[in-house]
Parts: structure tokens; C-alpha cells; sequence
């Protein structure tokens, strides 16, 4: 790998390898010109994925390493994450798929960590064969959450709209004793944070949506809006942060009051990303906030029911890496901005007459 070299490296967890995430990938990169804005890494197997390159018919080319020093520029490097080979049932789940899907990402995740990539864009995984005593995650962000430094917060992101959740992978009937004061003013600052140093945006206008029916009804349809919610947006838009709620959600989507803020804060998976697949299915990225280090992903599942046919979808692919490269380039000029903001405040006033 050059030393001259400044292009970004984008590291690719393969995902179920069973499912749509390879052939989306390949057909990302059927366009060649994406090598001149960043350096990709596919943390797999090189054999694998030539075989799964002649099944989907692809003529897209790899660069196999064994050592991540061997990464060139221009090419489109495997990193063997693993050595043997396994059988490929494509549209199936299948135990071994989720084995070497957990690889893959831990191997992603050990070279962001050590800064040899410099973001991580992560193709579907499939919970059901992921989760086992040596990955007791329900997803990619509980992992990421305890490999990085920081609080994660799932942030569904596209140009129409951008939902955070204040809780995600977890059963509805379990929400409402998640949804505590802390946690919710937890999430209200990384989410502010992030749109400040990822989205370049000085002073974000922050939604919140109600837990219960019409926000509660004060306090006839559940009591967590009037007793959590309301006094935490309160102390936050106190504090110098511009939240307003809670909304009852399904007016604020209808009337399309979404349209007034910089990004909405919902309390539980389904009420944020139902609106938020309905209105940007496809064209959306699961981007990984409040960590220190930059993870995307696209906004839909492994696809079994498609797999091998050859008629998956790449636009939320492509468009979780050019997130990645974005919020990537807009942390570094943050950095840069706040850095001689303090040098200079750290200057003491001449002390002669100009």
C-alpha cells in the first residue's frame, strides 16, 4: 500500500453470503469509476467470492490479500478472512452462512479499530443464524456499540428523512421500561452531535414522537410522555438544544411535519422505520452513530427471496458507501474547525498598543 496514498478506505463485511449482499456489492462495483474516490476492502474469502463472481455473471476483478498491508489502490482487495470453504446454498439460511458472516465483521471491525480501514460498510446479516454464545447480539449496532468507543444510536438516514431511535432491537412489550429519562437524554445529545459533525448542520431542529397513542393524551393513554418525555425535552431545549414534542406520530407523519425538522427521535424500532422504509425504501442507509469510528449499512434485510436471481437493488448500497465517505470527510473538517477554534482561544492578548 503507498504511503503517498490519501484515498479513503471503505472496508465491506460480506453479510450472509446466502443472501443478496455479494451480488449487490458486485454490481456496485460494475462501475468502475468508484476506485478513483475510495479504496475498498472485502473481508471474505477470494475463492468464495470468484465462484459467487461467476454465478452472478459479474466481470468485476479482485485483488486478494492475506495482510492488510498489501492493500493497492485501484483495485478492489479480499482480505481472506478465513481459509476454508463451506457450502454456498444460496436463498437459504443456513448456519454456516451466519458463522462466516460473524467473521467477516469481526475481522472489518478489528482492522477499523486499529485504523487500517477508515470506515465500514456492512452488508445484511440475518439475525437467526448470527446470534450464538460468541455473537449475543441482535445486530450490527449492540456489536459495534461494545467493540467502539461511544454510545451507538441507530440513524436511519436519506434525503427525504432522517429517524434516530431512542431503543431499537427490542420486543415491544419491553419498550416502555427501556424509555427512562437517562436514556432519552442520552440519545438527544449524540443524536444533536451527530447531525452538528456528520450532517455539517450548526444548529439542528430535533423531533420527538410520543411513545403512546396521541402522545398520551396527558396522562390518559399511558403516562411516559408526560412524565419522562416532556420533562427531558424541556431540560434539553433549556440547555441550548433545539427539541420540540412529543408528537403523536402518526399525525406528525401525516401532515408531514417531518418535513420541518433535521432529523425525528422515535421511541421504538417499527414507529420510526415504518414511515421511514415507507417513504425512502431503497434509496436509505442504517448509519451507526455516536460511535468514533463510521459505520453504514443498507436499509434493507439479506433478500433470501430474491438471492441468486440477479434482480437485487444496489442504489442503498451505494448509497451507504457514499454516506460513509460524506459523514467520513465532515468529521475530519469538524476536527479541523474545533482544533484551531481552541488554539486560538488558547492564545493570551498581546500586551503592547498595536
Amino acid at each position: 500500500m503507498s504511503e503517498k496514498s490519501i484515498q479513503p478506505k471503505v472496508g465491506f463485511s460480506i453479510g450472509d453470503i446466502n443472501g443478496i449482499g455479494i451480488e449487490i456489492i458486485l454490481k456496485v462495483f460494475q462501475d468502475q469509476r468508484l476506485l478513483e474516490l475510495f479504496t475498498p476492502i472485502i473481508f471474505g474469502n477470494i475463492k468464495m467470492l470468484s465462484f459467487l463472481k461467476k454465478t452472478y455473471e459479474s466481470e468485476v476483478n479482485f485483488h486478494g490479500i492475506h495482510d492488510l498491508n498489501q492493500i493497492i489502490d485501484g483495485k478492489i482487495n479480499v482480505f481472506n478472512a478465513w481459509e476454508n470453504s463451506f457450502q454456498i446454498s444460496i436463498g437459504q439460511q443456513e448456519p454456516e452462512a451466519g458463522k462466516h458472516a460473524v467473521l467477516s465483521l469481526k475481522e472489518a471491525t478489528k482492522a477499523l479499530k486499529a485504523n487500517q480501514i477508515d470506515v465500514l460498510v456492512t452488508a445484511p446479516i440475518n439475525k437467526a443464524n448470527t446470534y450464538s454464545e460468541e455473537f449475543p447480539f441482535p445486530g450490527h449496532t449492540e456489536f459495534l456499540n461494545q467493540e467502539l468507543d461511544g454510545q451507538a444510536l441507530m440513524f436511519m438516514v436519506s434525503e427525504e428523512i432522517k429517524i434516530a431511535l431512542i431503543t431499537d432491537h427490542v420486543p415491544l412489550s419491553a419498550v416502555s421500561n427501556h424509555i427512562t429519562k437517562d436514556l432519552v437524554h442520552a440519545k438527544l445529545q449524540v443524536l444533536n452531535q451527530s447531525l452538528i459533525k456528520d450532517f455539517g448542520i450548526r444548529k439542528p431542529k430535533i423531533a420527538v414522537l410520543g411513545l403512546n397513542p396521541h402522545s398520551g393524551d396527558n396522562g390518559v393513554i399511558g403516562t411516559e410522555d408526560e412524565v419522562i418525555l416532556k420533562p427531558v425535552i424541556k431540560e434539553a431545549f433549556d440547555q441550548g438544544l433545539y427539541v420540540f414534542g412529543p408528537f403523536p406520530s402518526d399525525g406528525f407523519f401525516g401532515n408531514q411535519s417531518y418535513r420541518n425538522y433535521d432529523a425525528v427521535l422515535s421511541c421504538y424500532h417499527d414507529q420510526g422505520l415504518i414511515p421511514f422504509k415507507t417513504l425512502s425504501f431503497g434509496q436509505g442507509v442504517n448509519f451507526t452513530a455516536g460511535l468514533n469510528h463510521i459505520r453504514t449499512s443498507p436499509d434493507h434485510g439479506t433478500g433470501y427471496d430474491i438471492a441468486g436471481q440477479g434482480i437485487a437493488n444496489e442504489s442503498s448500497m451505494l448509497q451507504a458507501i457514499y454516506c460513509a465517505l460524506d459523514f467520513f470527510k465532515n468529521r475530519q473538517m469538524y476536527s479541523e474547525i474545533t482544533q484551531n477554534i481552541l488554539k486560538i482561544s488558547k492564545q493570551k492578548p498581546s500586551s503592547k498598543m498595536e
